[in-house]
């Protein structure tokens, strides 16, 4: 999936636990840990309504776009790039 979740870079800047924040906004650990790792396939509103206000971030701050070619690196974009021209 092209959605990143950030929210490890987040907790480390904050120096808060997935423990804590879990406390929070009323979320079991294991169903942070499943949006930490990248293995959630859907998020609501509320939840990210919650994360944002207990973190004090914007939801941008939380996710992030990445094309399927910049998670495979950037020499494999810059080599289609080159055989373009």
């Amino acid at each position: 999936m092209a959605i990143a979740v950030k929210l490890d870079d987040l907790l480390h800047d904050r120096r808060m636990t997935l423990t804590e924040l879990a406390d929070l906004v009323g979320m079991t650990l294991a169903n942070l840990s499943i949006l930490k790792t990248g293995k959630a396939r859907a998020i609501r509103f509320s939840t990210l309504d919650a994360l944002c206000e207990a973190l004090a971030c914007q939801p941008g701050d939380l996710l992030g776009f990445e094309p399927a070619h910049e998670k495979h690196g950037r020499a494999a974009a810059a080599s289609r790039r080159s055989a373009s021209r």
